[in-house]
């Protein structure tokens, strides 16, 4: 059997969406779906059972779940607005820390979601070698309660014996229910449909130009490849980088988005709210070369090619699903 915690989440859903591509329904589904809409990412998938999250450390170390092959552990709250450090140390690094230590113990493969938040504002670069992991900054507590993780898994020797994944910005199907934390890809197309206008915002930067910050976007059926391809090579261990490696501007996003809906580029500047403004990443890009190293094939699609794909498959049809 193979568990994957946030599996009714963004990125889950769409690990157990390859799952099922590739046969496998063998699938615990640890969530917590309170009064949200992610229920409706597992509408079209099948797994074995769901089980909340409150309940699953203690029935998982209780060892009422038989035979485990794999831990996906994809749950946490990925808010970068999340104010209450209290929660983001229990839920995302002390419950990450517990389940990770009961996988090493009794030989399960762990494959751990961090994220490229841990890099805070760049300037420390964004190399996924473990040497560096010291250096870096997180301008938010989310990229802070996952950087913990990572010096937690370092420091303890388990980094070699588990994955933890650094996810820079992804999209794509399943992310409908993420409230503020969803793509700009969704919002644009929405703002492109409904206003004939995608709203970016202002650079408060002097080395960018509006619209002009970079991120690397990574399309979430590339994540859920990825992920597909560790679970097959459990000798393949250690922090990854996860993105295509080629930063993008806002304005290029922006573009894209229009260009699928055949429609011409109007986009407009907006001003940063204030709150963001002292923890905004103005570049982010994945460096790619351990993940290429270790033999990984997975081709990453170049933001164009992805961003057709979701919008004339997905969006347009108002199908949020995989």
């Amino acid at each position: 059997m193979i568990i994957v915690t946030g599996g009714a989440g963004f990125i889950g859903s769409a690990v157990v969406w390859k799952l099922n591509a590739l046969g496998r329904d063998d699938i615990l589904i640890v969530d917590h779906l309170g009064r949200s809409d992610k229920w409706k990412n597992l509408v079209n998938r099948r797994f074995r059972d769901y089980m909340h999250k409150s309940e699953f450390l203690a029935q998982l170390e209780a060892g009422r779940l038989g035979k485990i092959e794999a831990v996906v552990h994809m749950g946490a709250c990925s808010s970068t607005t999340q104010q209450d450090a209290d929660y983001l140390m229990e839920n995302n690094y002390h419950y990450s820390v517990a389940l990770a230590r009961f996988a090493l113990k009794n030989g399960i493969r762990l494959i751990n979601a961090s994220s490229a938040a841990t890099y805070g504002d760049g300037a420390a670069g964004f190399s996924d070698r473990e040497d560096r992991l010291a250096l870096l900054k997180p301008l938010n507590m989310y990229g802070y309660s996952k950087h913990l993780f990572d010096l937690w898994a370092l420091g303890s020797g388990a980094l070699n014996r588990l994955v933890s994944l650094k996810f820079f910005n992804v999209f794509g199907p399943n992310e409908y229910h993420k409230g503020d934390m969803i793509s700009m890809v969704y919002k644009g197309c929405r703002q492109a449909v409904t206003d004939g206008a995608v709203r970016l915002f202002k650079s408060g930067h002097e080395a960018y130009a509006d619209g002009e910050q970079k991120r690397d976007f990574v399309y979430v059926k590339d994540g859920a490849e990825l992920i597909a391809w560790l679970l097959t090579h459990p000798e393949v261990n250690g922090l990854f980088n996860v993105g295509t490696g080629r930063a993008r501007s806002w304005n290029a996003m922006a573009g894209a988005v229009f260009r699928a809906l055949e429609r011409p580029v109007n986009i407009a500047y907006i001003d940063m709210p204030p709150a963001l403004r002292d923890r905004y990443q103005y570049f982010t890009q994945a460096d790619m070369g351990r993940l290429k190293a270790a033999g990984c094939p997975v081709a990453f699609q170049d933001l164009e090619a992805a961003v057709f794909d979701y919008v004339t498959r997905y969006l347009v049809h108002n199908d949020r699903c995989l």
